[in-house]
């Protein structure tokens, strides 16, 4: 039989807000990484509920759901919150994908739990996930704001062409680390992609 495979569904959130207005920026790269794990898993994003834009399918034998939540992000959990306890989700199984200042452009990393780091829509699943943080999260790598600049005009912006290309990469690579995390588990693959990612863009 080899490995024992466990049904019960994820909840893969990407954080950002709705609207045109905010497509393309650093602060909604998690909606990008849903956008992008939905069509490689020909999952349809077509459900409203919940305050969130979903779309039911499996990777693998795994039932999972993709959420954006269409609050705005300071209040991300109220999708997250609703969701998790309507389709009995234990908090293990709901992966946070979200943007991170504190790594580099285009790095990513897989965590098993962690804080909020600041992270307004973080805060808010946090919040409305009992306070508890023992989920997982997808952390994708959006650099520091350059100078003096305002960290909220910062990420209000779209990327550098150069910028870009190095996010596409990360979110090709963000589906590949959604799949091993749904049908592995945090085992040592997620270890090397973690490793990997780490000195992605060092010099040799």
């Amino acid at each position: 039989m080899g490995v024992k495979m466990e049904y019960t569904p994820w909840l893969i959130v990407g954080l950002g807000n709705p609207g045109n207005k905010y497509h393309g920026t650093r602060h909604n790269i998690g909606f990008e990484m849903i956008d992008h794990i939905s069509e490689a898993e020909g999952i349809s994003m077509n459900i409203i509920q919940s305050k969130a834009l979903i779309g039911i399918g499996s990777i693998g034998e795994v039932p999972v759901l993709l959420v954006k939540p269409q609050t705005y992000m300071n209040f991300s959990g109220e999708a997250v919150g609703p969701l998790a306890a309507y389709y009995q989700v234990p908090l293990r199984h709901i992966l946070l994908a979200y943007d991170e200042m504190s790594l580099p452009n285009g790095v990513l990393r897989v965590q098993q739990k962690g804080g909020h780091g600041h992270h307004n829509g973080v805060k808010s699943a946090v919040a409305h996930l009992d306070a508890r943080r023992e989920f997982p999260r997808l952390c994708i790598g959006i650099g520091n704001p350059p100078g003096t600049m305002d960290a909220k005009a910062f990420l209000l912006q779209k990327f550098s062409l150069v910028e870009r290309g190095q996010i596409d990469t990360a979110l090709r690579q963000g589906v590949e680390a959604a799949r091993t995390l749904i049908l592995h588990g945090f085992d040592q693959k997620i270890d090397r992609f973690n490793l990997v990612q780490k000195y992605k863009y060092h010099k040799v």
